[in-house]
Parts: structure tokens; sequence; C-alpha cells
């Protein structure tokens, strides 16, 4: 394909594209002023043969048009009567296949162009939470909170993508609209928030289960919603499932991010994140239904988290971690963000735990707990049971960086597997991530105390000591921040402080004596996976200056040998 970009007038901008038959576009525009249209016209040899308008002046509006015929096309529109967000086309046929083709973003929505960068990202505007992580139709497919029309949080709708092993992503249609009404003012009222996918029992396809939010609603801001999706490219109408809180529980209006799966009875069951006076709280609930589509009945309360003071619970997710549902003696994993939590001795805030324990069907009995991430930046994390396998996938930050009136372009980090090793939790990146090493750019130096430079923002580093537990501080050379990864008397720990800033607070696991270090760099984060996801630390760099050359200042005499590649997708 070949896309262009002319200037015929001051004002006239026109993008040409060579297409095949039956493309379909998305273009989101509005017109400029609240007296006028605004207005993208379609142009081929023959001359102007369709042109699509809106008369909303407040907030984009989504336009479709099909070219049927293919060819050489040209998109026009007067920037001095209509602001275009974004444009892009494909097939319907073989979407899946070759993804979505970006045609147009603006300043303000565009991504950020990063040689090597190897996190997944939006092709335009802001993303947090995962959502809808599993397999469909033979391959990994990601949804995810998504606004295509700035780098700020506003109105939810969910963002698509589809991988073959996770890493290597094809961006998909936007998947999931909100309600007319949100659409149509970019007020940050609500949207299609957080939730769950599962495949359609009675024929291919997948249902998924969403929060609409509506900030002004009475008497339920956030409800809980399904739809369904027969070819994996676009939602059908959405229908309410759950339209109130349980009565009675005490909880705040806080009852979102449903997460959908099968219990060890064979029936679906759900969990939501709500908060109550004892603490924040996981609600359970479960449908005989065998389609999950009606009869979910509330079941109780599965958790009540006392500690960190969180403002409600978030993304909760279960699922069986070393042997089938079924069996009494598997052990599930019980993951959720706590909103708002602070941990009063590090300083760091919005925890994200994990609870290993026997999940019944209807109560979760819990052997052991630990952080998932001692950087905290690995948020909102959702996983699923890929055939006997655990795997799930993070958002790149948190809630106490990011916020809606500052613009904030963010990442998911990288996948991570999860299994049960000695009675601890492990959570290792996807073996997949191997496949990244591009090529060797130190296996001497670096053990040597010596200074290693790279040759952009994509870096993994390995290292082994001599024995658990040895000091060292790997200091990484970044031009607007002092990062660095260490081991001490208090355990493992990414130090973050910027020149600029406040102080960072302590991003450590506590007591952790590792022997093998395993480093991810890339623009804008850090990921640090220590004796095969033991403990692992995920740490968001602001903007996107790569780290330029790491070395050894203490404890280079531990480090037994040390690996640098260079990555790439």
């Amino acid at each position: 394909m070949n896309e262009r970009l002319t200037v015929a007038a001051d004002t006239i901008r026109t993008l040409a594209v060579d297409l095949p038959v039956n493309a379909t576009f998305h273009i989101w525009l509005k017109a400029t002023g609240h007296n006028s249209l605004g207005s993208v016209s379609f142009a081929n040899a023959r001359g102007k043969f369709a042109e699509v308008s809106i008369a909303n002046a407040e907030e984009y509006g989504l336009r479709i048009y099909q070219v049927f015929g293919g060819g050489h096309v040209e998109l026009s529109f007067d920037t001095a009567t209509t602001a275009v967000s974004v444009i892009y086309w494909f097939t319907a046929a073989d979407v899946l296949e070759t993804g979505i083709t970006v045609v147009h973003t603006n300043r303000g929505n565009a991504p950020p162009e990063l040689p090597g960068g190897y996190h997944f990202r939006p092709p335009f505007g802001w993303m947090n939470d995962p959502n809808g992580f599993g397999r469909f139709d033979g391959r990994p497919h990601l949804f995810y909170q998504h606004y295509s029309h700035g780098l700020r949080w506003n109105t939810m709708h969910w963002g698509h993508a589809v991988s073959s092993d996770y890493l290597r992503w094809r961006h998909l249609p936007i998947f999931l609209f909100p309600s007319e009404d949100l659409t149509a003012r970019p007020d940050k009222r609500g949207g299609a928030f957080s939730g769950t996918t599962i495949p359609l029992v009675d024929g291919p396809g997948i249902r998924v289960f969403f929060t609409e939010q509506v900030a002004d609603r009475q008497p339920e801001q956030q409800i809980q919603l399904t739809a369904t999706s027969s070819d994996l490219i676009t939602a059908g109408q959405a229908e309410v499932v759950l339209a109130s809180r349980p009565t009675g529980a005490g909880l705040t209006p806080d009852f979102r991010d449903p997460y959908v799966f099968r219990g060890p009875d064979g029936l679906w069951k759900m969990l939501l994140g709500s908060q109550s006076d004892e603490g924040g709280v996981i609600l359970l609930y479960e449908t005989e239904d065998r389609t999950a589509a009606t009869g979910w009945t509330y079941v109780g309360k599965l958790l009540v988290e006392e500690r960190y003071r969180t403002t409600a619970i978030e993304c909760p997710c279960l699922l069986p971690l070393d042997g089938p549902a079924t069996s009494r003696s598997t052990r599930w994993v019980l993951v959720y963000g706590l909103m708002n939590s602070k941990d009063e001795e590090t300083g760091r805030q919005n925890l994200t735990m994990a609870d290993v324990g026997w999940f019944d069907g209807r109560s979760f009995s819990k052997e052991f707990g630990q952080e998932l991430d001692f950087g905290t930046d690995n948020y909102a994390f959702q996983a699923f049971l890929d055939g006997d396998r655990a795997v799930g996938i993070g958002w790149l930050a948190n809630w106490a960086d990011a916020h809606p009136d500052i613009d904030f372009p963010t990442a998911m980090t990288l996948p991570r597997a999860m299994h049960l090793s000695d009675g601890m939790l492990l959570t290792p990146p996807i073996g997949a991530a191997e496949s990244l090493r591009s090529r060797i750019l130190d296996r001497t130096r670096l053990a040597a105390g010596e200074t290693v430079t790279f040759d952009n923002g994509a870096v993994e580093i390995l290292f082994d000591l001599d024995e658990a537990g040895a000091t060292f501080e790997l200091e990484l050379d970044h031009p607007g921040a002092a990062i660095a990864v260490f081991r001490d008397q208090r355990g493992l720990g990414i130090r973050y402080e910027r020149d600029d800033g406040p102080a960072s607070p302590l991003y450590v696991a506590r007591g952790a004596n590792p022997r093998r270090v395993r480093v991810f760099l890339d623009y804008g984060s850090i990921e640090v996976f220590a004796d095969r996801g033991r403990w692992v630390g995920t740490k968001r760099i602001d903007g996107f200056e790569p780290i330029r050359a790491a070395r050894f200042s203490a404890g280079a005499q531990s480090v037994v040998q040390a690996t640098v590649w260079a990555l790439k997708l």
C-alpha cells in the first residue's frame, strides 16, 4: 500500500491511498465551529464520489465508509472547517491477518517513534487497563481501555489487537464503543470500562463483559453489560446483566471490572471490585446459564482487604495454577489492584496483590500472599489460562503518576507466565521474550566493571551472582533521572530519582536474595525479573529518552557473568 500527504492549498489537506477492493474506512472528525459542518471527501480519477460530515464541534464523531472498487483514492478536508483525529482503513475479510492501516493522526494523539521499542502501545491515543485478554480462534487477543483523540484519559472505548506470540501485535479496529450520549462530548463522564472476554459456547466468536460508567447516573454510576461478537472485529448491541450492586452489603458506588471464568463446579463465575466500610472488596457472582448471558446471582464477598487503605479494589482475576480447575488440590491465584492504596513504609502507591490458595467455587481459602510487583507499575494485571499455562499482562503505569489532566502515553508490560515453584508464585516473562534478542552487545566488559553503551533504548541485561543475595548496584545512565538496580541489606530494588522531581518511593522487594537477575530496558520503562520471576519489579520512566549505558558501580566482583543484548521486535 502507498500513502502520501499532499497540500493543495493553505487549509486543504489531502491524503492519497492505494486501496484493495472492499476497504472500510473509520474516520473521526468534528466541525471547527458551531455553525458549520466538518467533512471529509473521497475522490478518484473520475472525481469526487463520496463525503462524510458531522455538525458536532465538541467531540470527534465516528463515520464509516466503504470503498468497494479499490484503487487510488484521495481523502480531502479543509482544516478551516474540519478537525480530523484519526483515519484508518481495513478489509474485513482479512483484517485479523493484516490489521488496520493508519492513514492519519494529529499531533495530539500520535504514537511516539521508538526505534527498536518492543512493548505494546496503541496506534494512537490514550491506553490504560488490559481487558479481555485471551486466546480466541487460535490466537491471543488483547483488548484495552482506550481513548482515540488525545493522550489524556477520557471517554473509554475498547481498543483491540491480535498476535501469534504475545509480543508482535497487529492493531485491529476499535472494538467496543460507549453509548452515543457519552461520545457526544469529551467530558470524562465514563464509557466502556474494564472487563473480560470468554468464548461463545454455541459457535465461533466471543462474549465480552464490561462496566459501563455514567458519572451522573442515579442510583448506579457503574453497571455491568455484556455483548457478543461473531467475527472478533466488532461487538454487537450491549445488554445489562447486573443493573445494581448487591443490597445490604454496605458498598460504595464502586462496582466494576467484571472478570468471568469457569469455576471448579463448571459454572460461570464473575468477580467484581468494590469498597465497603471494612475495606476493599471482591464480590463473587455465578450463573447456571451455560452461555453466561443471563441469570447472574450474588454469592457473597470473596475477599475483604483491610490493609493499605485502598479506596476500591480494581481488576480482580482468579485462575488455577498447578492443576485442573476441577481438582480440590489445585491452587488458584487471586490477583487484584488496590486503588489509591499506600505502603507507608516505602511510599509506594496503588499496589497489586497476588494471593494463592484454594477455590471451591464459592469461597477462597488463602494459603499465602505476596505483592505481584515491587515496582508497582504493573497495574490492572489480567491473566487467563492458555491451555495449561497461565499468562498475564499489565498496564505499565499506575494512577500515582497518571491522571486525566496530563498527557501520558503508556505501554503494556511484557507478558508474563504465572506458576508455582517451591511454595512461591513466579511471574517470569514468557519464553518468547528471548526471540526479541537481535544481537549481543557485550559478554565481558559489564562483568569486569566497565561501562557498556547501548545503540538505542531496547536492551536486555542478564547476570549471575557468585552467591544468592550478593550485594551489587547496576547503574543505568539516563539523561533525566538517576536509575539503578541494586541488592543491599534491604533487598532487591529499583532506584529512580528524577533530576527535577520530588523524592521517589522506595521500590524494593524486602529480603529478596536473588542469584540471577534479568533486566529489560525500553523507552520509558525498566522491568526486573530475579530468579525466574520470584521477585519482579516494573517501573515506568518519564518521557522517552533511552537509557544510554550500564555499569556496575558496586559489587562487580560478585558478578560471575553478564550478557547484554540489543532487542528488537
